[in-house]
């Protein structure tokens, strides 16, 4: 570590330059406070480079190729696309290239932030080091993210694995590429793959979309099975081992056949990163999931504040610019914020997509006791029909008075339409305000409020509401 020689003195100092740390540097600048961004990476973060946006980009080619094999519904013939995976790699990093610039040292210099490129340890609760800089802040901000976290597979360091870092680097599509992880990575890039040709295989220890509503997550698995995916749940891989010149072999406990494919993808979960920090030194408790926060996201230094995966917390770019906005009110304002985890929305960008915001239904009845579960199908959806788009279906969950308690959906669209629902539960709606609003039509959104107007469906049977309505006919 060189020498540091020269000091700094912000208001804030922020330790990461992905979304959560872009965001509070971009507020706190706005209002011309002193910030100082440390970054010894990609500007961006994780999302940008390696997670969200390529991801998407990667799907979106693969929805092109699979619709173009699927046009003979609407009077259109099928064909077979011919799939240059060197310019889809292209495709891919032209969207990250676009979006750059938006997260750029350029465009943040010109905000006044001061950003620093080099890698940040602390010194004492209330002094980092980057490079040959010394800052000392009022408060700091670790937004750190997350790495992929890789299990002590026997044989994988003998193998050339994969993992969301790297998967985009490739110009060669797979011939068989093999996924040890059932999440939403995995198996929104098993369903991407194989759609663009690749032969595909999905190792899952336990069961796949484990966190999700069980019922909803299985239409998604069904439908990528469907299109020829193999997804082996209830399979540990044991070891890993070559095969060949450009093969591998992975072994899976208490199976005697070997799975054989030319990549490996390591979609097993994220760990925050948190290395090198030297958080000792600062007075900064961590464990495991990460750094050890309160619902107010301060860590156990109370100069120091936690915001993003390296929280901790649920681990989505989204998460990260709510946890930021919740750290700028008492940066900036000396206001009171609190995490309220339940408001968060997610999205697994699948086909048919599978979206879910508030509790599910397990968590509502341990917590509701009585609950109530309404569902509508899109198959039951005039603009879903036109699209010959009918799979899935929208699932709500609502106290016994009516308060809408979680919402989940699967199906085209589906992290589009889970917007509403995310509202509704920030704000504390019931399905009464849900009915009273009018949707346009045709819209796939309709489900929602079909749903929501189903809760009243008992009234329209019940014998006194039927003798009112009969004695107020009598009027006239």
């Amino acid at each position: 570590m060189p020498t540091a020689q020269k000091t700094l003195t912000p208001d804030i100092c922020i330790i990461g330059a992905g979304s959560g740390g872009l965001s509070v540097a971009a507020a706190a600048a706005s209002f011309g406070v002193p910030v100082v961004l440390i970054e010894k990476g990609k500007m961006g973060g994780d999302c940008l480079n390696y997670g969200c946006v390529p991801s998407k980009a990667l799907l979106a080619a693969a929805k092109r190729a699979h619709q173009m094999r699927h046009g003979s519904a609407f009077g259109i013939a099928d064909v077979e696309p011919d799939v240059d995976f060197a310019n889809v790699n292209r495709h891919v990093h032209q969207v990250i290239a676009a979006i750059a610039p938006n997260d750029s040292v350029a465009r943040f210099t010109a905000l006044g932030v001061h950003v620093i490129q080099a890698e940040a340890r602390f010194t004492d609760s209330r002094t980092v080091v980057a490079g040959d800089v010394i800052i000392r802040a009022r408060r700091f901000v670790i937004a750190t993210g997350s790495a992929p976290a890789v299990p002590p597979i026997q044989g994988l360091d003998n193998v050339d694995y994969l993992t969301n870092e790297t998967l985009f680097d490739l110009t060669r599509l797979p011939r068989h590429l093999i996924i040890i992880g059932g999440g939403p990575i995995g198996l929104e890039m098993a369903q991407a793959h194989r759609r663009l040709g690749s032969e595909v295989t999905v190792l899952e220890r336990s069961t796949a979309l484990a966190k999700d509503d069980p019922e909803l997550a299985a239409i998604v698995v069904t439908s990528l099975r469907a299109e020829g995916v193999v997804i082996r749940e209830g399979t540990e891989v044991s070891r890993v081992e070559k095969r060949g010149k450009t093969g591998l072999r992975v072994f899976c406990k208490g199976s005697d056949e070997p799975v054989d494919g030319t990549h490996l993808l390591v979609a097993t979960g994220r760990s925050a990163n948190i290395e090198g920090l030297d958080l000792d030194k600062a007075g900064i408790a961590f464990d495991k999931k990460g750094l050890q926060v309160t619902d107010k996201l301060r860590t156990s230094n109370s100069r120091v504040y936690a915001v993003g995966d390296c929280a901790g917390s649920l681990q989505f770019t989204h998460v990260a610019s709510y946890h930021a906005s919740l750290v700028m009110r008492p940066l900036l304002f000396r206001l009171p914020a609190k995490e309220n985890r339940t408001i968060i929305p997610w999205v697994t960008y699948t086909d048919p997509e599978l979206a879910h915001v508030g509790l599910g239904e397990e968590a509502a009845r341990k917590e509701h006791g009585t609950i109530r579960v309404l569902r509508w199908p899109l198959g039951e959806n005039d603009r879903a029909q036109t699209e010959r788009q009918t799979e899935g279906h929208i699932k709500l969950i609502a106290s016994k008075r009516g308060k809408i308690l979680g919402a989940s959906i699967v199906g085209a669209h589906a992290g589009e339409m889970i917007h509403m629902w995310a509202l509704a539960i920030s704000k504390g709606m019931s399905l009464r305000d849900i009915s009273a609003y009018v949707p346009p039509y045709p819209t796939v959104s309709e489900i929602g409020k079909r749903a929501a107007i189903t809760y009243f469906a008992p009234s329209a049977r019940n014998i006194w509401v039927r003798r009112v309505v009969r004695w107020l006919r009598a009027f006239g």
